[in-house]
């Protein structure tokens, strides 16, 4: 079996941190964030590096991530355009509605199928997951079968923004598998110290901290694709004319399940998480990135 993947999500926009968050600088050394995820990957027993990136930040992103990484890891590139993949009568109906961005987690997970021909991880470009994370999941793909999925969940109050509200997958565990996982955007913590999510009716729904949610840290067999097709195939059937609707893989994730197409296996891996959400947690990220570099748990320089 060839090595697991790590597939990196790092197309997107950035609309509310205000510019391209999958290239700032956070290391002293001019490492962005998704550096020590693929540093610790590499550690794991990972084979390769895939980054889904938009074509008009190519150049900038070979420039200050891959002129790095390249020379320690192997590397490739895989591109997410609106209209990468999508039919032509759904393209239609999305350009008469004015669409303007991709469609979502799935669709770049999507967008890389060429590049992937072993298990793999596949995470978020703007999060740091923690070396145990990656450990835990390098485990399971050490003594998998290809026949089940994995995912590293995390407690919903160790994944807040003080700067404002985030989206979460809020996940339903069961005898250590997923059992459900539903999307949900507008969650904070409020004035009485507890979290909630904001439904769009106002409504609120208590969350409690020890609540486990997604991360967009997946594991998966290659297999996997072929279904992720299908749900997305039934995701533009339904919203190809929705400017906004976005694929989110925590979606096809709870689609695999309830069709039971997949089990996935829920990993405790008891590791650190933050991001970088705001443009305002970038210098907490930077703080946290210096106490673990301190600790000698990562060289000053990531890639020599």
């Amino acid at each position: 079996m060839n090595k697991p993947i790590i597939v990196i999500l790092a197309a997107g926009m950035g609309s509310r941190y205000g510019g391209l968050k999958q290239m700032d600088k956070i290391g002293k050394s001019g490492e962005v964030l998704l550096d020590y995820s693929v540093f610790d990957a590499k550690r794991a027993g990972f084979g390769k590096a895939v980054f889904i990136i938009r074509k008009d930040i190519e150049a900038d992103f070979r420039e200050c991530v891959l002129s790095r990484i390249e020379g320690s890891f192997p590397c490739e590139l895989a591109f997410q355009e609106m209209d990468s993949l999508i039919p032509r009568d759904a393209l239609a109906k999305s350009k008469e509605a004015k669409r303007t961005r991709p469609w979502g987690t799935a669709h770049a997970l999507l967008c890389a199928q060429n590049n992937i021909d072993a298990p793999f991880t596949i995470i978020n470009a703007d999060d740091f997951y923690g070396a145990e994370a990656f450990g835990a999941m390098g485990t399971f793909f050490a003594g998998a079968t290809l026949s089940e999925g994995a995912i590293v969940p995390y407690r919903v109050d160790k994944t807040l923004s003080p700067q404002g509200t985030v989206t979460r997958g809020v996940c339903e565990i069961k005898d250590h598998y997923l059992y459900s996982v539903e999307e949900l955007t507008s969650i904070a913590r409020e004035e009485d110290g507890k979290i909630y999510n904001t439904g769009p009716d106002g409504s609120k729904r208590y969350l409690p901290d020890e609540t486990p949610v997604s991360m967009n840290f997946w594991g998966f067999p290659p297999s996997v694709i072929g279904d992720i097709q299908r749900y997305f195939n039934e995701f533009l059937t339904a919203s190809a004319g929705d400017p906004k609707a976005e694929c989110y893989l925590p979606s096809a994730a709870d689609w695999l399940i309830k069709n039971k197409l997949l089990k996935i296996q829920a990993l405790d891996a008891d590791a650190p998480w933050f991001g970088v959400t705001y443009k305002e947690d970038r210098e907490m990220a930077i703080k946290r990135v210096a106490d673990f570099t301190a600790a000698g748990i990562y060289p000053e320089k990531l890639w020599s």
